[in-house]
């Protein structure tokens, strides 16, 4: 025998040596498609050895169940398959968006099916049914040439081991979190991912979620939050039961969250040919401004959301979790858009992308909106070179929602424009502002897709104040990044020395004193509100009169479990909030004829979209729009039934929005 067999034969021979080198492979082979460079994955297991023993350590502790079997290669190399299998699909998915595969992306099975219609084209589809079927091979080829361990399992001695392998696993996670090795907050799943692994990011996605039970939870525990009578002789709060809450005067609140939208020029080593937001930085000194600290970097957009419109920080759930694809699916919550309702506001979110995204047209019904205005429900788009929609169509939206109503509103609108990935080749052929320094050449060409992007995100907010300081009732209006951009920033390379402040501005057309202050986003709207003179809603007094005092974080957080996870103690017991029925769209979508011409059937209505389709007992049909107020259908229909034909808005994972009555 070779002295190579003869190794090969050892190592084969000594399971738990051969388990060890198999999760050092499968770890490398992880982190190279999880940073799509085999180099960069090196240079991670160099650089953060620790981090790395954990991740293998992870790995090795389920392929240690291979201890369990007399065939142990073979079932080693089938535990093996749900690693990689991890490790591929999250490297097909970061070529073409930035967030990382994480266990929240199969929660259902629309999210599957997003994931394949969004992320693999044809061509990978064919690569990966290929593969599918070389796995089939190998399985069997596995399965007859791999041999069997001689003698019955020691199943004592094979469940020590594992328990061994498992004990050590969890010891050195353990101490990895303790020692801050490991990040157990995530605010960017992408930075997460980069840098604690792939293998312990996949895990703590999955296994660590919600808000954590307060120590002593207890109804006392929670009424005791509050002094006594503040929330009345029972120490409960009840929506609308409050007499000081009706405040004396009450403009139209509007936030407006612009995305990745920062000062560029905070960048120590990238130059502009011009500032690539002349007005906004106008805004900041003529306006109430300061910094906002955001839970989120590079992505998150739905979290920084989530904290500007219920007052709940983020880093009180799981590292990397979003509340919209978790409690908020099937959950009520505490939010402005409620709390505003108590005196008399309609409430509308706006948002120029897919309204089923981050399950939005599900949650803002749990957020108590009114109205939910997306990319399905709106004409006349017009699109970024990465196919993002401009944010210059939120003007006329947002003034549609004002006009909707006699009474006050609050809008909550979501941009989109500034959204990653940027091209690392030149795209713009002629842009309005060039970037003259960079540290390369591919940085160049990201950093000037995203200013120019920024700029015409300036420009649009030029437009929407112009549009809103003639209008006939008070306006305030609330601006801000959602969070730094995607491209790889690090602390060091920013005049702020910060990765989680952005900019706010709190604009109005009635005159606002100016009053800067530096603040998180979950505080920002009772901030504005104590401002407007406005308490109304339990959070909302809470932070108004509890911010900056010893336990204010260890009070919410407390409250936040309680309304979310808990037994609803501040509440009385019960959950006082109802879904709302969420109407999708500002403006009526409505069917005024069907008619025949020739073989063909056609719809003439108005305020159709591009996501307009013909419809019929909840099938959607094949549909062709001709503009806002018609629309062909392009397959054959029993004429008997044609009078049935609805029209529904489809976004495009064919999901249904709304459909007409």
């Amino acid at each position: 025998m070779s002295k190579k067999k003869e190794t090969l034969k050892k190592i084969t021979n000594n399971h738990i040596l051969m388990l060890f080198i198999m999760s050092v492979v499968i770890d490398y082979i992880i982190e190279a498609l999880g940073r799509l460079s085999p180099i960069a994955a090196l240079q991670f297991f160099g650089e953060h050895p620790l981090i790395t023993f954990c991740n293998v350590m992870l790995i090795m502790a389920v392929l240690s169940l291979s201890l369990l079997f007399r065939r142990r290669v073979f079932a080693a190399s089938m535990l093996s398959l749900l690693w990689l299998a991890i490790g591929i699909i999250n490297g097909i998915i970061l070529t073409n968006r930035m967030t990382p595969f994480n266990v929240k992306d199969l929660s259902t099975l629309s999210e599957a099916q997003s994931i394949i219609t969004n992320y693999f084209s044809v061509k990978s589809l064919i690569i990966i049914a290929a593969g599918a079927a070389l796995f089939v091979l190998l399985v069997i080829i596995l399965f007859r040439k791999t041999p069997k361990s001689e003698g019955k399992v020691n199943f004592k001695k094979s469940i020590a081991s594992i328990l061994i392998i498992v004990i050590v696993a969890f010891g050195a996670i353990t101490g990895g979190m303790k020692l801050g090795i490991l990040d157990t907050f995530f605010p960017s799943l992408p930075y997460a991912y980069r840098d604690n692994g792939v293998p312990y990011s996949f895990m703590i996605t999955w296994v660590k979620t919600g808000i954590d039970k307060p120590k002593g939870y207890s109804e006392e525990s929670i009424r005791g939050i509050f002094t006594e009578g503040e929330l009345g002789k029972d120490g409960i709060y009840t929506p609308g039961k409050d007499d000081a809450d009706e405040p004396e005067k009450k403009p139209n609140i509007l936030f407006v969250q612009l995305e990745s939208f920062i000062d560029p020029t905070i960048v120590k080593d990238v130059e502009y040919s011009k500032d690539p937001i002349p007005y906004y930085r106008q805004l900041l000194k003529k306006c109430s401004s300061g910094y906002l600290t955001v839970p989120a970097v590079g992505a998150g957009t739905a979290n920084v959301e989530f904290e500007a419109i219920t007052g709940i920080s983020a880093r009180f759930f799981g590292p990397g979790e979003y509340p919209y694809k978790s409690v908020l699916t099937k959950e009520t919550c505490e939010s402005t858009a409620y709390d505003l309702r108590q005196i008399g506001y309609t409430s509308h979110a706006i948002h120029n992308h897919r309204g089923a995204f981050y399950n939005r047209n599900t949650v803002f019904a749990n957020l108590g909106f009114d109205t939910f205005t997306c990319l399905e429900y709106m004409n006349n788009v017009v699109k970024t070179p990465k196919n993002w929609a401009k944010d210059t169509i939120l003007t006329e939206t947002i003034i549609d929602a004002l006009d909707s109503t006699e009474g006050s509103d609050y809008i909550y609108t979501i941009s989109v424009q500034g959204h990653g990935k940027y091209p690392s080749e030149k795209v713009i052929e002629d842009p309005a502002i060039e970037v003259t320094k960079a540290p390369d050449e591919e940085t160049k060409w990201e950093y000037e897709y995203y200013i120019n992007q920024v700029y015409e995100m300036d420009i649009f907010v030029k437009e929407l104040t112009n549009a809103l300081e003639d209008y006939d009732e008070d306006v305030v209006l609330v601006l801000y990044g959602d969070h730094l951009p995607a491209l790889d920033m690090t602390e060091e390379e920013l005049t702020t020395g910060d990765l989680y402040k952005t900019e706010y501005v709190i604009w109005s057309n009635f005159g606002f004193e100016k009053k800067d202050k530096d603040i998180c986003a979950y505080e920002i709207t009772p901030y504005l509100l104590k401002r407007l003179g406005i308490s109304a809603g339990l959070l909302n007094k809470y932070h108004q009169n509890y911010e900056g005092t010893k336990n204010y974080k260890k009070g919410l957080e407390a409250l936040s479990y309680d309304i979310l996870y808990g037994k609803n103690y501040i509440y009385g017991g019960t959950d006082p909030y109802e879904p709302t029925e969420l109407k999708m769209g500002i403006k009526d979508i409505k069917i005024d004829s069907i008619v025949k011409i020739g073989d063909k059937y056609y719809i003439k209505g108005q305020n159709f979209t591009e996501y307009s389709k013909i419809s019929l007992d909840g099938e959607v049909l094949k549909t062709v729009y001709l503009g806002p107020t018609i629309l062909a259908l392009n397959e054959e229909v029993d004429p008997a039934r044609a009078s049935e034909m609805k029209v529904s808005q489809v976004e495009k994972n064919k999901e249904i929005l709304s459909t007409t009555e």
